[in-house]
């Protein structure tokens, strides 16, 4: 199986290949669009601030080959945000997958949520054999609000969506990398879709 990982400079990537490995699997860090497009599986991580991320992005021209890909594809923390529409972190537009902005936590709550944290509200085959109430490991400062593509969904401040799914594109706001047996069931599943 031949996985990519979309590099574009933001975090996590090398605790994604750790979890990869530790599963048997091994992956290409990649911006080389032929290598994306050929993938079986692309994932798209990310750990950082959004603008910065998305003017990588558009330096390597991936933000018009990511939309059109055709396998599934898993856009963690930032990955996931950046499928969206819009985020208000810089006030950025995103990939536009999901028709949605993504907002920012209220100052009612610690910002930014960092722990564990369950999902519940479990609808995909991404979740099979992870129970609803599961915990997994979350770092984020802005969130996905409730929108019909959600899979799952977690509460903090208020309820909002941990994970989404529109066709081939799955995202995650949690690291599943980090988010032991659960997160590495999740990431086995993924492969497998």
């Amino acid at each position: 199986m031949k996985i990519a990982i979309i590099d574009y400079g933001a975090g996590n990537i090398q605790s994604v290949v750790f979890a990869l490995e530790r599963m048997g699997y091994s992956a290409t860090i990649t911006t080389d669009a032929k290598l994306i497009r050929s993938a079986d599986k692309v994932i798209f991580p990310g750990v950082g601030e959004a603008s910065t991320a998305m003017t990588r992005l558009k330096e390597t021209k991936l933000d018009r080959v990511i939309p059109e890909l055709q396998q599934p594809v898993l856009g963690i923390c930032l990955g996931m945000q950046l499928l969206c529409r819009h985020t208000e972190e810089g006030n950025t537009s995103g990939l536009g997958i999901f028709d949605t902005a993504v907002v920012r936590f209220s100052n009612r709550v610690k910002i930014p949520q960092i722990g564990w944290n369950t999902i519940t509200a479990i609808e995909s085959g991404l979740f099979q054999g992870i129970t609803t109430e599961s915990y997994l490991y979350f770092v984020h400062s802005y969130y996905v609000p409730l929108i019909p593509e959600c899979i799952a969904t977690s509460a903090y401040d208020i309820v909002y969506s941990s994970a989404i799914q529109k066709e081939n594109f799955y995202g995650v706001q949690f690291h599943p990398e980090k988010s032991g047996e659960v997160g590495a069931q999740l990431l086995n599943n993924f492969l497998h879709l």
